[in-house]
Formats: C-alpha cells, sequence, structure tokens
C-alpha cells in the first residue's frame, strides 16, 4: 500500500479520489534513514484532499478538485517552526535543558523548554531553580544515574524525561504493544445528531472549505496547533484558548498562530464563558495529555451532550490507553522511546529526524481526520470524535511506510516556500502553506497576534 493510500485510508476516505492526487517529487527533501519523506507527504496530500472534498461538496462541483503535493513546499512546511524569524531573530526551538545527555549505562533526553517543565527536572534531580551553572550540574546528576531510574524519577516530579530505547526495546514495552492495536487514526460516532448543513461557497475565490466553522482551540506544541493552523487557513474562525497561567512561548505561538485568533480563558473560574464558546462551537480540538481536560466536562461524550453535531479532535504524545497513556510528551522524547532516535543515529550518539516529523505529520492528518468527519456529517449526521498520537505516527513511521524513488528535481532549500509579514509580532519570515489545491487559498488571511490579545468570544 502506498503511503498516501495508508493516510487517506486511515481518515476513512473514498479511494476512487486518490486518482486526483499529484505529486512533485525532489531529492533530498527530508532526508533521513527512515521514510520522513513519504510520510511528510502523504499527511499533506491526505490533508488537501480531505479539504478539496469537502470544498467541492459546499461549492456544488462536480469533481473533487486537483491536489498538488510539492516535497519542497512540504518540507519547508514541516519544519516551519525553524524557518521562523522574528524581525531577523532565529526562534529558541529547545532550552538548554531540552536535549540528550548521558547516563551510567546509555542516553536521556529531556524536555524542559517550558519554565514549569524545567523546574520540575531540576527538583527530580536535587537541583534549584537558580542553581548557577544548570547545564554542568544536571549533566553531572545524570551521568552517575541509569537512564531508565532517571526516566521514572523525573517523571515522578511531574518533569520530562525518556530513556533511549532500540527498536526492539520500544517494540517489548507495554506501551508499544498498545499503541500497535490501535489505528492509525481513532474515529468514531458520538450520538445521532442530525446531518450538519453548511452554508454554499459556490463560486468563491479561494475555495474555502471551512468557511464559517467555528473551531475552538484547546491545544498546545505543536501537534495541535499545526491542525487548527491548517483549519484555519481552510478559512474556518479559530479561537485558540490558553490558561491564563500558562502563556505559550512565544516564538512557537508565532509560528502556529496564522490564521487564529488568541484568548487566556481559566476553565476553573470562566466556565460561564466557555460553555458560550461551546454553544456555537463545530470543532473543538485539544492537546492535552489524556484525561487532562475531563475534570471540565471536555471528553468527547460530555462535550457531544451539550452541543450534538460537535466534531471532536484529541492528540496526545503517547496514546489514551496502556501504561502511559497518562504522560505527557512531545515529538523529541517519541522518538527516543520508539527507537527512531537510535535508529537515525551513530557511533557517536543518538539521533533525531530532520523536522519534528510526528508533531507536523500527526497535526496533518489531525486536519484531515476533522474535514473527513464534517463531510460525513453533511451526510450521515452524528457528533464525531477522532484521536491520534504521536506513538501511533511513529509507530506507521518505521513499521508501516515504504520509501519512494528519489525523482529527478533537487529540494535546494526553503527559500521559494517563505514569505514575509508584518505582525503584532514583529517583522515575519514564514513557510507558506503547504496544503495545496486547485482554488486552494495561498496564504493565511491574518497574521498571529500576540498570545492573549482577543477575547474569549466568537466575531
Amino acid at each position: 500500500m502506498t503511503p498516501i493510500k495508508s493516510a487517506w485510508d486511515a481518515v476513512g476516505g473514498d479511494p476512487a479520489l486518490l486518482s486526483r492526487v499529484s505529486t512533485v517529487v525532489r531529492r533530498a527533501a527530508l532526508g533521513a534513514k527512515l521514510p520522513v519523506r513519504e510520510l511528510a507527504r502523504s499527511c499533506v496530500g491526505a490533508c488537501a484532499l480531505a479539504a478539496a472534498e469537502l470544498g467541492a461538496r459546499r461549492a456544488g462541483l462536480a469533481e473533487v478538485p486537483e491536489v498538488r503535493v510539492d516535497d519542497g513546499a512540504v518540507a519547508t512546511a514541516f519544519r516551519s517552526e525553524r524557518q521562523l524569524l522574528v524581525d531577523g531573530r532565529a526562534p529558541v526551538v529547545f532550552a538548554p535543558l531540552s536535549r540528550f545527555w548521558r547516563t551510567a549505562d546509555g542516553w536521556v533526553r529531556t524536555h524542559a523548554n517550558y519554565p514549569h517543565h524545567r523546574a520540575r527536572l531540576l527538583t527530580a534531580l536535587g537541583l534549584p531553580e537558580d542553581a548557577p551553572a544548570p547545564v554542568e550540574d544536571v549533566a553531572a546528576r545524570l551521568a552517575e544515574r541509569c537512564a531508565r531510574e532517571v526516566e521514572e524519577t523525573v517523571y515522578g516530579a511531574g518533569g520530562l524525561a525518556v530513556a533511549l530505547r532500540t527498536p526492539a526495546e520500544w517494540a517489548a514495552h507495554e506501551q508499544a504493544a498498545a499503541v500497535a492495536g490501535r489505528p492509525l487514526v481513532e474515529r468514531g460516532r458520538l450520538d445521532s445528531a442530525p446531518t450538519r448543513v453548511l452554508p454554499s461557497v459556490e463560486n468563491a475565490s479561494p475555495l474555502l472549505p471551512a468557511a464559517g466553522l467555528r473551531v475552538l482551540d484547546l491545544t498546545r506544541v505543536l501537534a495541535g496547533p499545526v491542525a487548527t493552523r491548517t483549519l484555519a487557513l481552510l478559512g474556518a474562525d479559530v479561537l485558540r484558548v490558553d490558561p491564563p497561567h500558562l502563556p505559550e512561548l512565544p516564538d512557537q505561538h508565532a509560528d502556529t498562530g496564522f490564521g487564529k485568533r488568541s484568548a487566556a480563558l481559566d476553565l476553573a473560574t470562566d466556565r460561564g464563558a466557555f460553555e458560550e464558546l461551546l454553544a456555537a462551537a463545530d470543532v473543538v480540538v485539544t492537546g492535552y495529555r489524556p484525561g487532562a481536560l475531563d475534570r471540565f466536562g471536555l471528553s468527547p461524550e460530555a462535550l457531544a451532550e451539550r452541543r450534538p453535531g460537535l466534531v471532536v479532535a484529541q492528540v496526545s504524545a503517547w496514546g489514551a490507553y496502556g501504561p502511559w497513556g497518562g504522560r505527557r510528551g512531545f515529538d523529541s522524547l517519541v522518538q527516543v522511546a520508539t527507537g527512531i532516535a537510535a535508529v537515525e543515529g551513530s557511533a557517536d550518539g543518538p539521533g533525531a529526524l530532520p523536522a519534528q516529523a510526528l508533531d507536523h505529520g500527526t497535526g496533518y492528518l489531525l486536519a484531515s481526520a476533522v474535514l473527513r468527519a464534517l463531510t460525513e456529517q453533511a451526510y450521515d449526521g452524528g457528533s464525531r470524535f477522532v484521536r491520534l498520537a504521536l506513538a501511533r505516527t511513529a509507530y506507521w513511521l518505521t513499521d508501516g511506510l515504504e520509501r519512494g524513488a528519489d525523482g529527478h528535481l533537487p529540494y535546494d532549500g526553503p527559500d521559494a516556500w517563505l514569505a514575509e509579514t508584518d505582525s503584532g509580532l514583529g517583522r515575519l519570515r514564514y513557510a507558506r502553506p503547504a496544503v495545496s489545491f486547485a482554488g486552494a487559498p495561498a496564504d493565511w488571511a491574518r497574521s498571529p497576534v500576540p498570545w492573549g490579545t482577543d477575547a474569549a468570544r466568537w466575531v
């Protein structure tokens, strides 16, 4: 099975529509030992085809618009957070304590980009938050300990650290078995709500498949925001909502904030405001660890009960099942646990994919699944849920994808797929959209705004 057919099948797409997709294959785009280029191309292609399908339905077109997937555009978009410049300044992708470390018996990777995760890592290692030389101190502490001991100790303190595993070691883990037993995209009905009636977008230019839809974005870096950024490109009114005490990292917010509005809302104290948002929402996307939002009534079942006809999309690191189902995680850590870092490494130590491909790929698949759910609602009704996990995408990359031919065109770097714009955050250089079909928007309708700029209400 070709990679794009796997992705399209995973979101329930009609196989006959795959004939509408063409690919511009480029050598050296997202080069790696694993078939990263094929994963990226497939996820973006499935998303573009889902958008074209919904757009054709809403515009009354006789056939689905043609989809064009260019490896150059895809490779650039999959590294969007690294292509970003803010007033000429390059972004901070990883903080000093987010890296690989040698341990007494191997390697461990930590993630400490957020201040609260940094504090928990230092606490777990018995170091003060204001340690004068934290990198040296952490290195010394970790060098004395075994990698899996560090993994459990830091996790117990609410921090993030994962021991390096080979593919065989991960395959023997209970979480790997739980992940492998699930589909790439979990999807289903929640009730028997009536069919969705979407206003016509006939003769619209550009063709915006998600025009008029309201998307409540409760996600954090990076897969969830990539999905909602894509829905914003396609015309949705996307309102990202964050807790006031947990602001997003500025550079990450700038990269994934295109097309969106941004509000701060405390779900514990501002429930009335949230319920007003939910009452008019069409889609809710969550990106917190499984179960973290359930106490606020944000499980798919509870949301659909209060808002019949809703599409609920969820993304997590490890999946909502298995012994690691409740753990926090990020792309870099999933690569380490699942054997990807070992495969991409060398004799000198572990390596990494050329992009945070699990995040970006899962994000585009999530957007694709939402678009397909909206299409299905138009003829079959029902509230819907879709659910993805970075670890399941990793399993697809390592065990289910075929590497394609190299092609004749080169990938000479990202310049052809970069643009610049002014914004409330400064002058931005950014990656242009990779999702492309006949009549598609060429860019986002609005630039990112500073975090928390907007009121928590629909326009």
